[in-house]
């Protein structure tokens, strides 16, 4: 599929479906908030973050649910939170201890003049939210699969389109830019469900193809 099919059809997932999708994604909203706070008040508080994992999770397992079966109900959120919670921790806090570094790295080349350094450092960090993207929605789609196995997959999906994929998340770190600069809420009720919509549409096979 390419990345304009997917976009398309995760629009009109998220508009079929947004009652469902705003809830979850506004209890993740919420939980970032106060993690993200707590953070910049005592930046030991990042373990926070790492506690948003689940609802993610939750989160991701509503977007390949609704693209596999095309049907999405309230319980498919709690199902996802029961199912994925150890995963979504486990993948918090990779991607958590990842920024965690990648910042310091950033802080410490930027505050030693070494600019190269730290536009390679940016750079790392941008191709390491995209393929977060991946991995999450790889993740979820295959719970029975090892991590490892997963991340293995995840860059062999990567890099078989390297050029959609890098679009893909430069299109969505857009979206989500534009959802915070237009206010907050918005942010929290619309953008990162309508993201990990179209990563599953990018991702996903709905049911009835693979049949």
């Amino acid at each position: 599929m390419t990345l304009r099919q997917a976009m398309w059809l995760a629009l009109h997932d998220f508009y079929e479906n947004s009652w469902r999708l705003v809830v979850v994604n506004a209890a993740l909203g919420a939980a970032l908030v106060v993690a993200v706070l707590a953070t910049l008040a005592e930046p030991v508080a990042l373990v926070l973050v790492i506690a948003t994992g689940p609802v993610v999770a939750a989160l991701v397992h509503c977007a390949v649910t609704l693209v596999r079966t095309g049907d999405l109900t309230f319980a498919d959120a709690f199902d996802g939170l029961r199912l994925h919670w150890r995963r979504g921790l486990a993948l918090a806090g990779a991607g958590a201890a990842s920024l965690g570094l990648g910042l310091l790295a950033l802080r410490f080349y930027s505050g030693a003049a070494l600019w190269p350094l730290a536009f390679l450092t940016l750079y790392l960090l941008v191709f390491l939210a995209i393929f977060e993207l991946v991995l999450w929605t790889v993740a979820i789609a295959a719970p029975h699969r090892p991590l490892a196995a997963v991340v293995r997959e995840s860059v062999a999906l990567a890099a078989a389109r390297p050029g959609q994929t890098f679009v893909l998340g430069l299109a969505l770190l857009l979206v989500n830019v534009a959802g915070i600069a237009a206010a907050v809420m918005p942010f929290l009720t619309l953008t990162v469900a309508y993201t990990f919509l179209v990563t599953a549409r990018f991702l996903v096979t709905p049911e009835e193809e693979a049949a």
